[in-house]
């Protein structure tokens, strides 16, 4: 199967659009957003209705969401419109990932785990959106918002650690 499908070029289109913040323009920067948003729907549509799931898929659709909105968590950071503990708070599933990584790394099971989206991951992913187009708009976000994302990091993490498959015990 070749890894240049059309949900795959989709996601890819995601990480050069973040580029569109460099430019602090209203305009660029929600076009870059809902493009991003288009494209991260439009991918895994076209990939479950046209059968081309793919292990490279599943690695790189959330891989570009990420590079996406490290470009853009990192730009508004340096502009001011984002504090550190509000990134981080952002970036709380990012975190909850790659401590279950390191789990399956540790436990030596990293090679039989099969990538896939989690429900707590779509959510976050959108919220993310939202959160950076209003912060487009210099639209003032309460604390509490940040504090969901916490919840859905140690949500992302217990739904990894749930759907682990389990080697299957032997009968004595």
């Amino acid at each position: 199967m070749t890894i240049l499908t059309p949900s795959n070029l989709l996601s890819l289109m995601r990480g050069p659009l973040a580029l569109l913040f460099i430019v602090d323009n209203a305009f660029y920067r929600s076009l870059a957003i809902l493009l991003a948003m288009i494209t991260d729907s439009l991918d895994g549509y076209l990939a479950r209705r046209y059968r081309m799931t793919s292990q490279v898929g599943a690695f790189l659709d959330p891989l570009m969401d990420k590079l996406f909105v490290f470009i853009v968590i990192g730009i508004f950071i340096q502009e001011g419109r984002l504090q550190m503990w509000q990134a981080l708070a952002l970036l709380s599933r990012d975190f909850a990932v790659l401590v279950f990584g390191l789990y399956l790394a540790l436990k030596g099971a990293w090679s039989n785990f099969q990538f896939r989206s989690i429900w707590s991951g779509k959510i976050t992913t959108s919220l993310q959106f939202f959160i950076l187009l209003a912060l487009i708009f210099h639209i003032s976000i309460p604390s509490y918002f940040f504090s969901c994302f916490i919840v859905l990091g140690f949500s992302a993490l217990l739904e990894l650690y749930f759907t682990e498959p389990q080697p299957i015990q032997q009968a004595k």
